[in-house]
C-alpha cells in the first residue's frame, strides 16, 4: 500500500501535505577488498569491541547520508550489548535493523495519522463500554481489525447524537492504519466544503481524487443539518467511484428516509444508498447521550434532595406544633 497524502483544501482541518523524497547522492568511503579483509579479520570472529571515537564519527555519518536514524540512536547501546553477550556478527546485524525498521514503521505511523485528519485521536480504549449496553464490543473489534477493509465492505452507523460514534469510527481508522492502511476522516460538512469552496472551482477532478485513495474512507455527521445544493451529486460520485474497491464507513443521526431530504435530491440519495448498502453493515446505536451524563445525574440528585427536603422539615417540627398552630 502507497502512503498517499493529501494537501490541504481550503475549509479543512491542517492534513499532511505531500512531499517526494528523492534520492540523496552519497559520499561515503570506497574500502579496496584488501583492506576490508584487513579490517575483518583485525577483530574477533564472534564478538565485538566497542571501536575508538574516530571509527565510531565515521559510522555516524555513513548512517546519517544512509538515512538511519534508528540505527543512529540506537548503535551506542548496541555496541555494548553485543561486547556483553558475546553476539556474532548476523545477531548484532539483526538488532539494528529491527531498531531502524520500528523507528521507520513509528515514523510512518505518525505521518499517516496525520494525513487522515481526524478530528480527535481517539482508541478503543478511552472508550466508556460500560456506559451504553447497547453497543456491541465484539462487533466494534471485529471491525478493528480491518477484516472489512481486506473484503472493501462498507459500514453505517445509526443512533442519535451523543452515543460515540464518531469515538468509535475514528478509532477503528486508528486501528486500520496500524494494520498499514491508509484513511482519510473527513465530516459531510468538510466533504461539501471541499467540492464547494471557491477556490476549487475546476478542480473538482483533483479533489475526487482525494477521496478515491484511500483504502477506508469515513464520512461522519451526516444528518446533522440540510446540505447546499449540488451535496448530493458529489457524494453519489465519491460512492460510486469506491463501490466495490475500496471500503467507505459512515455515520448518521437521521434515518435512511430522511437522507432525500437533507440531500435536498431524492434520486442521488436513492442512488447513494442503493450501492453504499449492497455490501454495508449496519449497526444501530441506541441510547441517551454520553455527553449529557453528568448533567441527567445532577438533575436526579436534585430531584431527590427535592424529595427529601420536606421528610428532614417534617422530622424535625415538634409533636405539639401543628396542634399549638390550631
Amino acid at each position: 500500500m502507497r502512503d498517499d497524502v493529501s494537501r490541504q483544501l481550503p475549509g479543512s482541518h491542517e492534513c499532511l501535505v505531500p512531499t517526494s523524497v528523492s534520492d540523496m547522492p552519497l559520499s561515503l568511503p570506497v574500502l579496496s577488498p584488501t583492506a576490508l579483509n584487513a579490517d575483518f579479520t583485525s577483530r574477533s570472529a564472534t564478538s565485538f569491541t566497542y571501536g575508538d571515537a574516530p571509527m565510531n564519527d565515521r559510522l555516524r555519518n555513513a548512517l546519517k547520508q544512509l538515512r538511519l536514524s534508528g540505527l543512529i540512536h540506537s548503535l551506542d547501546v548496541r555496541l555494548h550489548e553485543a561486547q556483553a553477550n558475546h553476539l556474532n556478527h548476523a545477531e548484532f546485524l539483526e538488532l539494528v535493523l529491527q531498531d531502524e525498521l520500528l523507528v521507520r514503521s513509528d515514523r510512518l505511523l505518525k505521518r499517516r495519522v496525520k494525513a487522515a485528519c481526524f478530528r480527535e485521536l481517539k482508541t478503543l480504549d478511552d472508550f466508556d463500554w460500560s456506559f451504553n449496553p447497547s453497543i456491541k464490543k465484539k462487533q466494534v473489534f471485529d471491525l478493528a481489525t480491518a477484516q472489512f477493509i481486506r473484503q472493501a465492505r462498507d459500514v453505517l452507523w445509526l443512533g442519535p447524537p451523543g452515543l460515540g460514534k464518531s469515538h468509535l469510527v475514528q478509532a477503528i481508522g486508528y486501528h486500520a492504519l496500524k494494520a498499514g492502511f491508509v484513511v482519510l476522516y473527513r465530516s459531510i460538512f468538510d466533504v461539501v466544503r471541499d467540492f464547494l469552496h471557491d477556490d476549487t472551482l475546476g478542480q473538482e477532478d483533483k479533489i475526487l481524487a482525494r477521496y478515491l485513495k484511500p483504502d477506508l474512507l469515513i464520512i461522519d455527521d451526516m444528518g446533522m443539518k440540510q446540505l447546499p445544493k449540488r451535496s448530493g451529486e458529489y457524494l453519489f460520485e465519491i460512492i460510486m467511484r469506491r463501490y466495490e474497491t475500496r471500503s467507505t464507513m459512515m455515520t448518521s443521526n437521521r434515518p435512511l428516509e430522511d437522507w432525500g431530504k437533507l440531500i435536498g435530491d431524492v434520486p442521488s440519495a436513492s442512488a447513494i444508498l442503493d450501492r453504499f448498502l449492497h455490501h454495508a453493515e449496519i449497526i444501530q446505536i441506541t441510547g441517551k447521550s454520553y455527553r449529557l451524563r453528568h448533567q441527567t445525574r445532577t438533575d436526579k440528585e436534585a430531584e431527590e434532595s427535592k424529595t427529601k427536603a420536606p421528610e428532614k422539615s417534617k422530622q424535625a417540627t415538634p409533636e405539639g406544633g401543628a396542634q399549638s398552630a390550631k
